[in-house]
């Protein structure tokens, strides 16, 4: 059995859930990571000494395996980041019933079976879970009716997780970062660029120029919340569901330009 703490993060092989396995393996977790390209796990992995296990989470044998794996390897199992993630834009006019249901799927089915597959060994070392969401949780966006509703059926499952299995020592919590700086991300701003006729980083700076720290977040600022979050220090918080977005949700979008008249 590992002495160190052991996480297994989903969707650990690019973007947040990366940058959140290389910030717990320096922080002295093992760490297993999972996605289902094995490549970018392979490569995170070897230069944390982790475990790529390539899975689908939406499939509940692959969860189940997941968990084994993780336990054969390292014997225990301490913290699950639930990062894996999917977008699908649309309305109800234009959006595939087919495309909601495979963001439903990867966003919140997907987060029921790896928390069901992993509550058992994380109910045995008293430990977390940190699930990754999104600001369209605690928010409405335009064109976005599967994302935004998977997400803030994510947020309300880790409350009710946390509900359910707090007296029995197991803590979990939530993060919705805004605009974070991704490979998923930057697809959408080219996508806003192009139509535009302006590059990338304007895109990013557009769509942040509304909220007060006026950037788009790094993956590292996330995972060091999610790190946070499943360490001792958080040991008194549960089922919260907390902001990563630079301030954006407490902005009253209708006041907005009174603030730039200001400044």
């Amino acid at each position: 059995m590992s002495d160190r703490p052991v996480a297994l993060v989903t969707g650990g092989g690019t973007g947040i859930g990366a940058a959140v396995a290389r910030k717990l393996g320096a922080a002295g977790y093992a760490v297993a990571v999972t996605g289902r390209r094995p490549e970018p796990l392979e490569a995170v992995a070897s230069e944390i000494g982790g475990l790529a296990i390539a899975a689908d989470t939406t499939s509940e044998d692959d969860c189940a395996r997941l968990v084994e794996l993780t336990l054969q390897r390292f014997g225990r199992l301490d913290g699950l980041v639930v990062n894996a993630g999917t977008a699908g834009g649309g309305t109800l006019l234009d959006l595939d019933p087919t495309v909601f249901d495979r963001v439903l799927r990867v966003n919140l089915t997907g987060a029921f079976l790896i928390c069901r597959a992993a509550i058992r060994p994380l109910l045995a070392a008293r430990g977390a879970i940190v699930a990754v969401a999104s600001q369209g949780a605690l928010r409405a966006g335009p064109a976005s009716i599967a994302y935004n509703p998977s997400k803030a059926g994510l947020a309300m499952l880790t409350q009710c997780i946390a509900l359910d299995h707090g007296p029995d020592g197991l803590r979990a919590n939530c993060v919705c970062p805004g605009w974070v700086r991704t490979e998923m991300a930057d697809e959408t701003m080219d996508w806003l660029a192009r139509r535009l006729g302006i590059d990338r980083d304007e895109a990013y700076a557009l769509v942040t120029k509304d909220i007060p720290a006026r950037r788009p977040c790094d993956p590292e600022e996330v995972a060091e919340a999610v790190a946070w979050l499943l360490s001792d220090a958080a040991g008194y918080l549960n089922g919260a569901v907390i902001p990563v977005d630079g301030g954006g949700v407490a902005v009253d979008v209708p006041l907005v330009p009174f603030d730039h008249v200001r400044r």
